[in-house]
């Protein structure tokens, strides 16, 4: 599976203020991705997607993405490359 890592960009901030924006807590979050999307994973995983620790898996964005009905833009907006 393809990651970005996170020690070449950090979009966790972004990911907090997407799902906030949806008005959806970590655990509702993990809840709508397991059923729509078949993807199975903690909160505190979760949670460590959005401080940075650990490298976002393409299939995640991609999932996230549809989920919030956003431009992948949004993912990665203001980030130096």
């Amino acid at each position: 599976m393809q990651k970005l890592k996170s020690g070449e960009m950090n979009i966790g901030n972004n990911l907090r203020m997407l799902r906030k924006r949806s008005n959806l807590t970590q655990d509702m979050l993990i809840a709508q991705l397991d059923t729509n999307f078949g993807i199975r994973i903690t909160r505190s995983k979760y949670s460590r997607y959005e401080t940075g620790e650990l490298n976002v898996p393409i299939q995640l964005l991609v999932a996230l993405h549809k989920l919030y009905k956003c431009s992948y833009d949004e993912f990665f907006e203001g980030l130096d490359v």
